[in-house]
């Protein structure tokens, strides 16, 4: 993946200021290309990385049994307590 400066190194070029020293320039036409070019690169990047998510979540998903239900159900009491129905 490219770092910032790189997408635009080709379009920077040196300009002088009155009364001072060069500077490095870049023109709006192409800081906008530049700017497309790297949310291209994301999208490829968003989309590759996306895709291996999902290659490894569906290695790494147990086979289920059919008609087992997903995940366990456990209860949220202990199994010592009395059932609230029995208390009323």
């Amino acid at each position: 993946m490219k770092n910032p400066a790189e997408y635009l190194a080709g379009h920077v070029f040196e300009a002088r200021r009155p009364r001072r020293e060069l500077q490095p320039v870049v023109t709006v036409a192409a800081a906008e290309q530049a700017i497309a070019q790297a949310l291209a690169d994301a999208e490829k990047y968003k989309y590759l990385l996306m895709r291996a998510l999902r290659h490894h979540a569906d290695a790494q998903a147990p086979a289920l049994a059919p008609g087992a239900p997903e995940t366990p159900v456990i209860p949220m009491y202990p199994a010592g307590l009395p059932d609230a129905a029995a208390a009323a």
